[in-house]
């Protein structure tokens, strides 16, 4: 096979199964295996085509398509990390087993003022820079692939949560917004810097700086 269509093929089936999480499917196999065995599979199939994923970018050929910005993701990648820190880090009622966050008087504290889904901005911010970086054909399928993921995965998960959680969700969703800063922008919430909290930001900006010194020897290209 064309090393460019397997890439794209890679790329299709590990968009399509994180479409399950949000589908009928989901339910059905939930219903059938059972929470836990369900988690299991997903997680196992998921990190058995982000290897595949990988392997297929990686012997993939360089087909230039335009200057690459390559002093972009160094510019960009401190606020990725700093969003995936506090993301991680950070009680989140849109996150895996916290659902019920969303019934506390104030669900939307620290980084979910500046955007309910941080994980997924930081991934998206993280594969646009890249994208853009590398300007090539593979680093287009392999990058924006996952920038699509990141992107529809922030819309299917709202439109699940609204369905599981109902009024909760809704009294969240008036809090918060997608789109970073943009609830505060619209007077739904405001900037709380000492809830998002130093050490969270520290940690993300330490990641960036060590992923930065030791890019060239883990992914080869060099960052600077």
């Amino acid at each position: 096979m064309d090393p460019i269509a397997h890439l794209a093929l890679a790329a299709g089936a590990f968009l399509l199964i994180h479409v399950v999480p949000s589908s009928p499917l989901r339910a059905a196999l939930v219903k059938a295996l059972g929470e836990g065995v369900y988690t299991l599979l997903f997680s196992l199939a998921s990190l058995a085509l982000i290897t595949w994923l990988v392997f297929a970018y990686n012997q993939a050929p360089q087909t230039p398509l335009w200057p690459g910005l390559r002093f972009l993701p160094a510019a960009v990648m401190p606020f990725a990390f700093i969003l995936l820190a506090c993301g991680v880090l950070s009680p989140n009622p849109t996150a895996v087993a916290q659902g019920k966050l969303m019934a506390n008087p104030d669900p939307a504290r620290g980084i979910i003022r500046i955007t309910r889904h941080p994980v997924m901005w930081g991934i998206m911010l993280w594969a646009g820079a890249h994208l853009l970086a590398r300007g090539e054909l593979k680093a287009t399928i392999f990058f924006g692939s996952l920038l699509l993921l990141a992107a529809a995965g922030t819309r299917l998960q709202d439109a699940r949560k609204a369905k599981v959680h109902g009024e909760n969700w809704q009294r969240f969703a008036a809090l918060t917004s997608n789109v970073p800063f943009a609830a505060i922008a619209q007077g739904r919430n405001r900037f709380v810097w000492p809830e998002i909290g130093v050490v969270r930001v520290v940690f993300g900006l330490l990641l960036y700086g060590g992923v930065f010194h030791l890019h060239a020897t883990l992914f080869g290209p060099r960052p600077y």
